[in-house]
């Protein structure tokens, strides 16, 4: 496994971040690290790239313990963060030389890199350019190249696509699912339509935890599945609905709950018979089709 990240915990003060987070990692398979906003993926990918220490757990690169040897797998992994730090007042050149000297490239090797990198990310036309007079996309372009430069295994992305427009974020994407094929690639996101679009797999990160982890086509065809939204007067218990798989409050609380369901004709008769042996008020009872974001709000919630 090029990736793999086991039981990791950290704490800032009295709050927990990160409660025994694990996953894994497939080289040529772009996974998605989807959560919401303060859900604990940034803080996972600055462990993992050695940027804060962890208080327990474990995290492999390439066979490597990288909280053990920070230094040593510094150089497979490629890391752009979600604030993209560029040095505004240097040509895209110049920092891409720079950005490679750092990594121990020199002569040829780095000038054939740096090269390689401009093409690959279409900044040839850019290159004699200040990174300052460049758009958000070209300079999220720049960002990536930077990460690259030294030929990484690894590629560790936390939100790539945040502020671009919708020319800039197509070119984006096509570019890091075209990267994603030679490297073992994890894109951090909070949005759904970000994961359908770029990724083979999908971990979801909630308070901490991992709330669920599998291919982006197994999640797909759980989001394919029907639901039914149950609303009442008085306030439920989850506990009251244990027999179906997924369960969860809806969008007002305990007075709303959604089920997953793969047969609705039986769920519509069980929640029935549990409104009734509860003498519940029953409002509402709809059912449709799930979305893979009422799937992660699932999740999350």
């Amino acid at each position: 496994m090029s990736l793999s990240v086991s039981r990791l915990s950290k704490s800032f003060g009295s709050q927990k971040v990160l409660d025994e987070v694990s996953f894994e990692a497939k080289a040529g398979r772009i996974l998605g690290f989807l959560g919401p906003n303060g859900a604990g993926k940034s803080t996972t990918m600055k462990i993992i790239t050695g940027y804060l220490s962890a208080e327990g757990g474990s995290v492999e690169v390439m066979g490597t313990d990288a909280l053990a040897f920070p230094k040593k797998v510094s150089s497979l992994i490629g890391y752009l963060p979600e604030k993209n730090p560029l040095y505004s007042d240097m040509y895209v050149k110049e920092f891409l030389t720079f950005a490679g000297g750092l990594y121990g490239l020199s002569g040829k090797d780095l000038q054939s890199r740096r090269n390689d990198m401009l093409e690959k990310t279409g900044l040839l036309p850019e290159q004699h350019k200040k990174i300052g007079q460049l758009s958000k996309g070209y300079q999220q372009r720049v960002g990536l190249a930077k990460a690259l430069i030294h030929d990484p295994k690894v590629l560790i992305l936390d939100e790539p696509t945040t502020g671009l427009d919708p020319n800039q974020l197509a070119d984006i994407r096509q570019l890091i699912r075209e990267i994603g094929k030679e490297k073992t690639l994890i894109l951090s996101t909070h949005i759904m339509q970000e994961v359908e679009a770029i990724c083979d797999d999908v971990v979801i990160i909630a308070k901490g935890k991992i709330k669920a982890a599998d291919s982006l086509q197994n999640f797909q065809q759980a989001g394919s599945g029907q639901q039914l939204i149950v609303e009442t007067e008085e306030s439920l218990d989850l506990g009251w609905f244990e027999g179906f798989q997924e369960v969860a409050f809806g969008p007002k609380g305990n007075k709303q709950v959604v089920i997953g369901t793969a047969d609705a004709a039986g769920a519509r008769k069980a929640v029935l018979g549990i409104i009734q042996e509860k003498e519940l008020n029953l409002l509402a009872l709809n059912q449709g089709k799930r979305s893979l974001e009422e799937l992660f709000r699932q999740y999350t919630q």
